[in-house]
């Protein structure tokens, strides 16, 4: 018998050293082993298959993965598992952690295959660990560079004896082989796939990346993609690929071609139209197994806000689609905004459920919304399971826009967050110092529902970050309830007119390309915001070289799209002004920024005090559980704290929170998500906090639970960073002693 020294090596441990603890991880160490090169399997193979099939058999104890992202097909961040209880909870401790090589946010919810742990790490590589130990496997991903966007996660798949895992790197789709962390070559292009795959022309050399790991049902895999949310948005046609090949299998064009239904709720051509994009899944999706159904929630169409370009209903972005997998047709959709003027992207997978209705059980699925509302449909047809009324909005929108005159509104279940046209002067924060000066700016907002933006300023609440965000909700399936965590921090959306060029004209090339594209968020000045999160870029260069400007500026970092709709002269030019070093030479040539629309935002601000509180008073954030059957709400409890204010005595605020919950069918729910770097168990029957422990880094991701070894593991990712919260680098897991 032939086989590699590693592998020698690695089996001569196992017969002579491994412990009963670790019995149940031979598997992983079997298939490496019948992997390895041998010319005959002999009688010393099978022998040695034998002894570790018996030392398995032995030990009596079960493994139950969590193969899928967030839990299954179903999107329900959903166990049966039922060691850890109400009753013991509190006995939890740290079991084992793994620190990733670099260090930043991480939004990822990790799998569990066999005996292993997939998970990716804040530079976006992705990695294997032991899911008992923490042990490192295999790494995959480029060493020396980190990538600026962030993942949540991958994707497992599986045909005879090939296992890969898929991520999303930069513009590309990885396969990489489960066992060793080597590409599968097979797939695509030497074993990668461009995202921009399948898109029309004027998509080329889009900015194109993968945040949330596609969606798998039988050989199909479907592509969720982030695109740019400014005019150079490529179209977010939802794609599907063959998973063993990476060969085109259909698309659905989100932005209508002529004869396709919807056509007539954009201007002629607008599928043609370089400023008219996006309308993408960023989110992931649900799939309905049985039916053979894949329910695709999308975003805005571009620009986000303001829509002048764009007159009409705009179908199909702000929809949730209802889509035969194996074809691509469409079996039924629902807008859940009209015309999108204000960001409101479906934010997260939807969770399919089972409820009782008028006294039938129906297959449903359930929609979370950024405003902070859930729409309930049949799953077969799409009919809603409670009344929706389409409400008259204000339409006195900017010179040129078209705002839609309606927009659909649940009659159950209520918003389980707090909107804008409700919250009056005696919500104003009482904690905050300067609170008359927040009144003042208050007063001078536009607060009606649904107004369209202007350059007074429209108080957005809930924010652009929601209500429910990409961490999405949890659910019972087969009760029928829903767990779903909200932010309540106020924004000021501001519109002003695009400078003119004869305005620009006076400006250096880097300077104008800065302010069209780099102003509405870092300011004028290059002074940042911090407390939304925009860093101040003056004197960039004593912080970063010119290498990493231009990999930021090219690829995007975390919320910031990279500018691919810039040529290399005018990345060079803007990153020359940010220098200090810009010659005075114009742009060569023809080059010219992408289309620009009579008005822009002045960029994303949140509404808050000279502290950096909300500007309305608390809760800041909410933990709710909703009976879907009903449409009522079992409870509704703030979550996380503001140790600044505890010490004052000031009850539980709630803080922003980015990460969902897992729930589990004996009664727990499990959740970080917040600033205060906190993760929590509730009962989730009442909302009661039942244990809670303090992480290295904030967790803003959705955790996740397994059995192995016969023990049950709770495991979150801890990067910390959003919010100015500190960075982390750590996979921790918990487990009973």
């Amino acid at each position: 018998m032939i086989f590699s020294y590693q592998y020698n090596r690695t089996f001569i441990r196992l017969i002579t050293t491994i412990s009963p603890t670790e019995y149940s991880g031979i598997d992983m160490h079997l298939k490496r082993f019948l992997r390895s090169s041998f010319t005959r399997p002999g009688f010393w193979c099978i022998l040695l298959a034998g002894l570790i099939n018996a030392a398995c058999q032995n030990d009596n104890r079960s493994y139950t993965g969590w193969t899928e992202y967030l839990g299954g097909p179903d999107r329900n961040h959903y166990s049966e598992l039922d060691q850890l209880s109400p009753e013991n909870v509190a006995n939890l401790q740290v079991a084992w952690s793994y620190s990733t090589p670099d260090s930043g946010q991480m939004q990822t919810s990790p799998i569990v295959v066999d005996s292993i742990l997939y998970g990716v790490t804040p530079g976006v590589r992705a990695f294997a660990i032991h899911a008992a130990t923490g042990k490192e496997i295999w790494t995959f991903g480029d060493t020396l560079k980190k990538w600026s966007h962030v993942s949540r996660g991958v994707t497992f798949w599986k045909q005879g004896k090939q296992q890969r895992i898929f991520i999303g790197i930069g513009h590309h789709l990885y396969a990489v082989d489960a066992i060793t962390g080597k590409p599968a070559t097979e797939f695509g292009d030497g074993g990668k796939l461009d995202l921009r795959t399948g898109y029309p022309e004027i998509a080329k050399n889009k900015y194109v990346v993968s945040t949330t790991p596609p969606a798998l049902f039988e050989n199909i895999l479907l592509l969720s993609v982030r695109l740019s949310e400014d005019t150079d948005a490529a179209p977010g046609d939802i794609r599907a690929f063959d998973a063993a090949s990476g060969k085109h299998l259909w698309t659905f064009h989100t932005i209508p071609h002529p004869g396709e239904e919807g056509y007539e709720t954009f201007p002629q051509h607008a599928y043609l139209n370089k400023a008219t994009g996006a309308a993408n899944n960023w989110t992931g999706m649900a799939i309905d197994t049985k039916r053979g159904m894949v329910f695709v929630p999308t975003g805005s169409t571009s620009y986000d806000f303001f829509g002048g370009n764009r007159a009409g209903q705009n179908l199909y972005a702000n929809s949730l689609l209802a889509l035969d997998v194996r074809t691509g047709r469409k079996i039924w959709h629902y807008q859940t905004i009209h015309h999108d003027l204000w960001d409101r992207d479906l934010p997260a997978p939807p969770n399919l459920v089972r409820v009782k209705h008028e006294g039938q059980y129906i297959d449903a699925v359930a929609q979370v919304t950024k405003h902070g509302y859930v729409f309930l449909f049949n799953r077969e047809n799409g009919t809603p399971l409670f009344p929706i009324e389409e409400i008259p909005v204000p339409t006195d929108g900017l010179p040129g826009e078209v705002a839609w005159p309606t927009q659909p509104i649940p009659v159950k279940p209520a918003p389980f967050a707090r909107q804008a046209h409700q919250v009056t002067e005696n919500d104003i924060n009482p904690y905050a110092v300067n609170r008359d000066e927040l009144l003042a700016i208050f007063k001078k907002t536009d607060r009606r529902q649904f107004a369209p933006p202007g350059t007074n300023g429209s108080l957005i609440l809930p924010g652009f970050d929601g209500g429910a965000e990409w961490g999405g909700a949890a659910a019972v399936p087969q009760e029928g309830i829903l767990y779903v965590n909200s932010n309540e921090m106020p924004w000021i959306l501001t519109m002003v007119p695009t400078p003119a060029d004869a305005m620009l004209a006076h400006l250096s090339p880097g300077e104008k390309v800065y302010t069209l594209n780099c102003a509405t968020c870092h300011q004028a000045d290059r002074s940042g915001n911090q407390k939304s999160g925009y860093p101040s870029l003056i004197d960039i260069g004593r912080r970063q070289n010119r290498g990493y400007l231009d990999r930021i500026i090219s690829g995007g970092k975390g919320m910031m799209p990279g500018f691919t709709q810039l040529t290399s002269a005018e990345r060079q030019s803007l990153i020359d002004f940010l220098l200090g070093e810009e010659k005075t030479e114009a742009v060569a040539g023809n080059e010219k920024h992408h289309e620009q629309l009579p008005f822009k935002s002045t960029g994303y601000h949140k509404f808050l005090d000279r502290n950096g509180l909300p500007g309305i008073a608390p809760p800041w954030g909410t933990l709710n559980a909703i009976d879907l059957n009903t449409g009522e709400y079992l409870w509704k409890i703030p979550l996380g704290e503001l140790d600044s204010l505890k010490k004052l005595g000031v009850p539980a605020t709630g803080l922003e929170n980015y990460g969902g919950p897992l729930v589990t069918g004996n009664g727990l729910l499990f959740i970080a998500a917040t600033k205060d770097e906190k993760f929590r168990a509730f009962d989730r029957h009442t909302g009661k906090l039942l244990w809670e422990t303090q992480l290295p880094a904030s967790g803003f991701a959705t955790p996740i639970t397994y059995r192995y070894g016969g023990k049950q593991y709770v495991v979150i990712a801890c990067g910390g960073t959003k919010l100015g919260t500190r960075k982390g680098n750590q996979y921790v897991s918990f487990a009973l002693p």
